[in-house]
Parts: structure tokens; C-alpha cells; sequence
């Protein structure tokens, strides 16, 4: 089959990474080489992505509060189809992943591409080294393995391949917010790191920033906004980044102990 694979993914702490390499390279040793495009950094969201008929692409994106992530809206709207085949990959921490795989497909679609396939995969949270904590694990890549051959199968089986239907909500719904200990909603958005006498200023945390944030001269110091996606203080050599707002850490309790059950990656083909 003449079909290039490509992915196309946001990944800051390698979980989504994982997932979406996963999928193209079990698809790839039926088909072609993989073309990798990763917008986690800020340049490589400057760069315009277009696709043709010939492309499938697995995208993948984390899930932030049940949604897609807003500070990505922007650049995932740039990106062109042209009839393209997509599968829209989210992964989450094992709360939920509410709306945004639909959200993810709606995107897709809108901008051009032929959405086959789908999956809500779950990753280590982004708040918490304990709450999915290693995942995706080996049970979670054996089913991403089935998750490609069963794509694959529908690619090459299929005269006219079908478009796929996903769970979720129309109209979305609005953002997961943490609330505090009287039940009232808490907004931890412009919560920020801080940073211990640990640190040894090897500038890893201003390198793998998402936001480019972190100042260069002074780490401790952010130029921009900060997404809380974990990339700073889980990649920290000494771990010198930790956060110490009192809502933002009521909330990240909550979760290790609400969200404790197993929950299982859902796809859709």
C-alpha cells in the first residue's frame, strides 16, 4: 500500500509521545518510513504542516481539563488535510478524557482530514509521579499494537474507508476545574513552579519548556505563561521545581486519591 505514515504530536513529559510512536510504527512496518513532526516547543508551532491523500497521520495531544488544550487551538488550526487520513490520539491522567477526543476530531475534520480512527489512552498525570504512574505501561502499548493492526486492517480492506464516530459531547463541555474544601470552583491557571536551592542552573527546564517561559538568566523567573504540564519538574536532574499553592496542591491530592481505580484506554475504529 502507498500510504505515508506521519505523526503530529504535543508531548512535554513523553507520554503522548510514547502512545503516538507506538501506533505509526506498527502501521510502518506494513507500509512505509515515518515522518515525525513534534510542535511540543514553541518554533516548531511556527512552522505550517500541510498533508495530502496520501498521508495518515496519528495526532496526538494531552487532555487538559477534559478538553483539548486551548494554548494549542491556534497552531492546530493552521495545519491543512487536503483528505488526508487522521486518527486523533488524547491522552490523560486517569480522571477523564470528557470532550476532547471529539474535540480532536472535530478539529481534524474541520481542517481537511479523514478521520478513521480513534483513542483515549492514559499517561502518568502531569501533576503527580504516583497517579498513573508509569503509564502507558506494557498493557497499555499491547493495546495500542491491536489499536494500529486493527487500522491497518481498516485501510487496506475497506474501497471507501469509513469515518469514525467517537464519544463525547456536542456542545462541549465546559473546562474540569478543581474546587476547594467548601465545594467552591478554584482557577490554579496562573500558578507557577518555584524553585529550590537544588537547582544547579543547568537551563534543562528553560530548554523543554512548552511556553519558552522560563528565563534564561534566572530559571526561577517565567517570561510567559506556565501550562502545568510537568515537563520542568519531572525532567529536573535535581529536582529543583515544585509547586507550593495551596489550591493546586489540594486539588493534585484529590486526584492521587479520587482517581486511584484503573482506568483503561477506549478506542474507536
Amino acid at each position: 500500500m502507498n500510504k505515508k505514515i506521519n505523526t503530529l504530536y504535543f508531548s512535554a513529559t513523553d507520554t503522548t509521545k510514547k502512545i503516538v510512536l507506538g501506533i505509526a510504527e506498527k502501521l510502518s512496518k506494513n507500509m512505509s518510513n515515518i515522518n515525525h513532526i513534534d510542535f511540543t516547543l514553541p518554533e516548531a508551532r511556527k512552522k505550517p504542516v500541510s498533508f495530502t491523500k496520501e498521508d495518515v497521520v496519528v495526532v496526538g495531544v494531552p487532555v487538559y481539563a477534559g478538553r483539548v488544550p486551548n494554548v494549542l487551538l491556534k497552531y492546530l488550526n493552521t495545519i491543512t488535510g487536503n483528505g488526508a487520513l487522521a486518527i486523533p490520539v488524547v491522552v490523560y491522567g486517569n480522571r477523564n478524557y470528557d470532550d476532547a477526543l471529539i474535540e480532536l476530531k472535530d478539529i481534524l475534520e474541520s481542517n481537511g482530514f479523514k478521520v478513521i480512527a480513534g483513542g483515549a489512552f492514559i499517561g502518568e498525570h502531569s501533576f503527580s509521579k504516583i497517579l498513573a504512574k508509569n503509564r502507558p505501561d506494557e498493557k497499555d502499548m499491547a493495546i495500542v499494537s491491536d489499536f494500529a493492526k486493527q487500522i491497518y486492517k481498516k485501510i487496506t480492506t475497506q474501497d471507501e474507508i469509513q469515518t469514525v464516530i467517537v464519544n463525547g459531547n456536542k456542545p462541549y463541555r465546559k473546562y474540569y476545574m478543581p474546587k476547594d474544601k467548601n465545594g467552591n470552583p478554584v482557577d490554579i491557571r496562573k500558578v507557577k513552579p518555584k524553585t529550590n536551592s537544588n537547582c544547579i542552573d543547568c537551563k534543562l527546564c528553560v530548554s523543554i519548556c512548552p511556553m519558552g517561559s522560563i528565563d534564561y538568566q534566572d530559571v526561577s523567573k517565567f517570561n510567559g505563561i506556565c501550562i502545568k504540564c510537568g515537563a520542568c519538574i519531572k525532567k529536573c536532574p535535581v529536582n529543583a521545581k515544585y509547586y507550593d499553592d495551596k489550591d493546586y496542591l489540594r486539588h493534585k491530592h484529590e486526584l492521587e486519591i479520587d482517581c486511584i481505580e484503573r482506568r483503561e484506554p477506549e478506542i474507536f475504529i
